[in-house]
């Protein structure tokens, strides 16, 4: 027999008692007295079927800091840390440890924690600043609150999808300015600005009414103002009833989109 396989000290099949060692010796060693010894974690799994057992060999590593309270501690990062790092030690950990499940379920606790802490976190700011904004519309003057009592805030994807379609009637008008005149883009963006009122006032009159005076006002506005623009920023095919009309974009918009 070339090498004797002997052990200091008993098996053991329960997880997380500490390793044994394992004394590989050869007869040249054994007559020399000198030993290699050769550090191993085994595990005996004793077959009762046969009668017989052998030596199990397992690599699994056990997070140090399972039982640390301190969710940032545990992960290995500090409060202070940004998102992409706080998911990157995460993940980090979960590849090191992810043999051993109970250390699997303390590293996704306490992902799951510091993701909790930071919506909560998160909705109080945002509550914080809508109570500031209420408390500052309160102390404003009369006419102020009776200007506001007319505004509304609609959600981001509707007023990014209204600024696109009366930002391509703008371009679509400058592109054609030297063809033909705006007129078929003004009528096209009075109808949608009518359209978009009536389906939230439900109110096709009123909706007609705040359009065209919306329409009104932005071309009034438009007549004065354009006037005083420098010529050398303007383009020379740009003409005056052009640049009146991108005012009157504007102010559809606006009516359309802020409006109650």
């Amino acid at each position: 027999m070339a090498t004797l396989l002997s052990s200091s000290s008993t098996c053991f099949s329960r997880p997380g008692l500490p390793p044994r060692r394992v004394f590989l010796r050869s007869l040249k060693e054994v007559r020399r007295g000198t030993f290699r010894v050769v550090p191993m974690r085994v595990r005996c799994s004793t077959d009762l079927a046969l009668g017989g057992g052998g030596f199990v060999h397992e690599n699994i590593l056990k997070f140090p800091r399972m039982n640390v309270w301190d969710p940032y501690k545990r992960l290995g990062v500090t409060p202070d840390a940004s998102e992409e790092e706080i998911r990157g030690a995460r993940n980090f950990l979960l590849e090191q440890y992810a043999e051993h499940e109970q250390s699997v379920e303390s590293i996704e606790a306490a992902y799951e924690k510091i993701l909790m802490k930071s919506f909560r976190e998160r909705k109080k700011s945002k509550i914080n600043l809508k109570s500031k904004l209420k408390k500052k519309v309160e102390e404003s003057p009369t006419w102020v609150k009776t200007l506001l009592s007319f505004v509304e805030l609609p959600p981001i994807d509707v007023i990014l999808r209204r600024l696109f379609l009366f930002a391509f009637l703008g371009v679509w008008s400058v592109m054609n300015s030297a063809e033909t005149g705006p007129a078929f883009q003004v009528a096209l963006s009075l109808g949608s600005c009518i359209y978009f009122l009536n389906d939230k006032m439900k109110s096709l009159a009123r909706s007609c009414i705040i359009g065209f005076g919306a329409l009104v006002l932005g071309w009034v506005l438009g007549s004065i103002l354009v006037p005083m623009i420098p010529i050398a920023l303007l383009q020379p095919a740009w003409s005056l009833e052009l640049l009146t009309s991108l005012v009157c974009y504007i102010f559809l918009f606006l009516a359309c989109t802020f409006l109650k």
